[in-house]
Formats: C-alpha cells, structure tokens, sequence
C-alpha cells in the first residue's frame, strides 16, 4: 500500500500537467464570405489573441458582428432600401453593449465618435426621407472607428 500512494500522486500531477497544456488549442477566426448574413457572422468561432492584447476571442466575435451590421447597413442605404438599412442597424446595439465598456476604457475618444454616429444614423434612417449621401458618409466613418478598436 505504501508503493501505490507515490504512484497515484505521481499520476495525479501527471493528469492536471496534461490538462493545463491543451488549454491553448482554440479555433481561431474565419472572415465570413462576401454576402454573409450577420447571423452567419454571429457563428464564426472567436480568434485567438496574443497574452495582454485588447480583444479577447468572445470580443473578437463581436466586433465581427458590429462590421457585419455596419456593412449589411450600408449596402441596404446605398442601395436604397431604407426598411432593410433600419432592420440591419436595429442589430447594432445587440454587439455594441457586449463591447462598449471595453471600447471606453481603450479609447474615451473614439467611443464617443462611436456612440455620436450611432445616433446619427439612427435618427437618419427614421427620418420620412433618409439622406442616402449623409448616411453613407456616416456609416463609413462608423465602419473605420469600429475597425480601429476592433485591432488588438
């Protein structure tokens, strides 16, 4: 009996050292192909980042789902479907609540560039006769600040 107790500690160590090592084997991230759906986007495995870096996989995802809606936003507006550009940025606030916070401890300034165009989109795309020009602007400058926090 004194033999087998040396044994299963050594066995024990053994299996949480193994366990610990296979903890770096995540699924890192797909682009969505062009035309994708933002609830395609939304199943897309999180990326992995480096130790110490801004995004984590879940916040990754995330920010996908923001691009995504920016971008399926725009292609309605420049193509003039005010209806479907409404129902697109309706999403908007679904990712932007999961990140938000993170986005104002990194950046004060470009949340608040985030947060102001967020609301001036909306409103445009409420509006009885949307401006398409204005929108199209305001969407581009949205799509660049949410890509510029998205980078870890």
């Amino acid at each position: 009996m004194n033999r087998f107790n040396p044994v299963l500690i050594v066995a024990a160590i053994s299996l949480m050292t193994l366990v610990g090592c296979n903890k770096g084997d995540e699924p890192t991230a797909q682009t969505p192909p062009a035309g994708s759906s933002i609830s395609d986007t939304a199943a897309t495995p999180a990326a992995t980042t480096s130790p110490g870096a801004a995004a984590t996989p879940a916040k990754t995802t995330e920010f996908q789902g923001l691009q995504g809606v920016v971008t399926n936003t725009k292609v309605a507006v420049e193509a003039g479907d005010f209806t479907k550009a409404k129902g697109e940025f309706d999403k908007f606030e679904d990712f932007w609540s999961k990140v938000e916070d993170g986005v104002k401890a990194k950046s004060p300034t470009t949340y608040k560039e985030i947060e102001d165009k967020a609301d001036e989109i909306e409103a445009g795309l409420k509006a009885s006769a949307p401006n398409k020009p204005k929108l199209s602007t305001a969407l581009g400058v949205l799509n660049k600040d949410v890509t510029s926090v998205a980078k870890p």
